[in-house]
C-alpha cells in the first residue's frame, strides 16, 4: 500500500524518513512541511488508520472472534504482525537498499538509509498507535456483531 506511492514519488512520505536524510534533501530542495504534527501528516496518518481500523473489523469478523478479548487479541497480533514486517523487511531491507524510494538528491547516504534503531524506534510508536484502532475495532465487533 506504500511502496507504489513512496516510488512514484518520495517527496510525500517526507516525514517518515531520518532527518538528517531529511536534511540533507532540504539542501537542494524547498523546504516543506514534513514535522509528524503537521496538518498534512495528520491527515495522511488518520486517513491510514481508518483504512485500518476497517480492515481490522473484517479480518476479526472473518476469524470469528467471540468476544472483546478475542477480537482485540486477533486484531493487535495481526498489527503486530504487520507492523514487524514493515520494519523488519521493508524499512531494514527494502528502504534501506532500493534507490527508488530515496529522496532526491540523498541517494548517496547509504548508511543514513540503514539506520535500524530509528525504524526499530518508529515501529515501537506504530505498536503504540495500533492500540487505538485495535481497541476501537474490537469494540465496534463487539457492538455490531
Amino acid at each position: 500500500m506504500i511502496l507504489i506511492p513512496l516510488i512514484k514519488n518520495p517527496v510525500w512520505w517526507i516525514h517518515d524518513f531520518p532527518k538528517d536524510i531529511q536534511e540533507e534533501y532540504f539542501k537542494t530542495h524547498e523546504r516543506i512541511p514534513s514535522e509528524f504534527f503537521s496538518v498534512k501528516v495528520l491527515i495522511k496518518k488518520c486517513i491510514g488508520l481508518l483504512i485500518a481500523l476497517v480492515f481490522i473489523l473484517l479480518l476479526i469478523g472473518f476469524v470469528g472472534a467471540r468476544n472483546f478479548t478475542e477480537a482485540f487479541l486477533v486484531s493487535y497480533g495481526l498489527w503486530t504482525i504487520i507492523d514487524w514486517y514493515d520494519c523488519f523487511f521493508l524499512d531494514w531491507v527494502l528502504f534501506a537498499n532500493i534507490k527508488a524510494v530515496r529522496l532526491p538528491g540523498t541517494e548517496h547516504m547509504d548508511k543514513a538509509y540503514h539506520q535500524k534503531t530509528y525504524h526499530f524506534v518508529r515501529s515501537i510508536y506504530g505498536m503504540l498507535i495500533g492500540l487505538i484502532p485495535c481497541l476501537v475495532a474490537s469494540g465496534l465487533y463487539v457492538l455490531l456483531f
